[in-house]
């Protein structure tokens, strides 16, 4: 794995990644088991998909939700729903230990406000990557996304407010925690390809809980 994050800056309890970005090492490590146990139960509930973009491209991560409102996408284009599609049913209300992370980890980074009401859950296993992007249907830029990493490493990617703008990079690690808002809040970011590897919590995958709040 080291060929992969050759050049990436050295590891710190807290990086400052650029106005209003926030990296914190291990923040989540503590809640990181009741983590992982809460996406398997979430998960039984509402399966893991790959879901389609509106171009017709099935996603290589796949994903579920929990929270008042889930991200989707189809050929109808992105959104957010109360209820999951393949279901029917609300999705899932957002598990005490996803509440209290993603609050506490936002007030710590300067956004004391923050109150989740989404949280899109990423599962990638080897091969999946998420290409650059903006998180921008939540409607509401005042507050910040947070963004939790469990299981493989990978590299996250953090750019600017055009696509392209210089990139940096920054390895990821389980437990590790970025928060974003202000200035950065609809920076460019994504995820390069996750390689082969074992993580002894959560085997084969790299999950990615992205907390946001929406407005429909």
């Amino acid at each position: 794995m080291n060929d992969l994050f050759a050049g990436l800056e050295p590891q710190a309890a807290r990086q400052d990644m650029t106005e209003g970005a926030v990296l914190m090492r291990a923040r989540a490590l503590p809640q990181a088991d009741q983590l992982l146990a809460d996406i398997q139960r979430i998960s039984s509930l509402a399966p893991f998909r790959h879901m389609v973009t509106p171009g017709g491209f099935a996603m290589s991560v796949a994903m579920t939700n929990c929270g008042t409102y889930g991200w989707i996408t189809d050929r109808r284009g992105y959104r957010y729903e109360e209820q999951d599609p393949l279901t029917g049913r609300d999705w899932s209300p957002m598990p005490q230990s996803f509440l209290s992370l993603a609050t506490t980890a936002a007030e710590e980074a300067g956004y004391p406000d923050f109150l989740p009401n989404a949280c899109l859950i990423n599962r990638y296993e080897p091969g999946a990557k998420m290409a650059l992007h903006q998180d921008k249907d939540e409607k509401d830029f005042t507050m910040p996304i947070v963004s939790v990493s469990l299981g493989l490493p990978v590299a996250f990617q953090f750019g600017g407010a055009k696509r392209t703008d210089p990139v940096m990079k920054h390895q990821l690690q389980h437990g590790d925690v970025v928060v974003w808002g202000g200035p950065s809040r609809l920076f460019f970011h994504g995820v390069l390809t996750l390689r082969n590897g074992v993580h002894e919590k959560a085997g084969s995958y790299r999950y990615n809980l992205t907390f946001r709040h929406v407005v429909l």
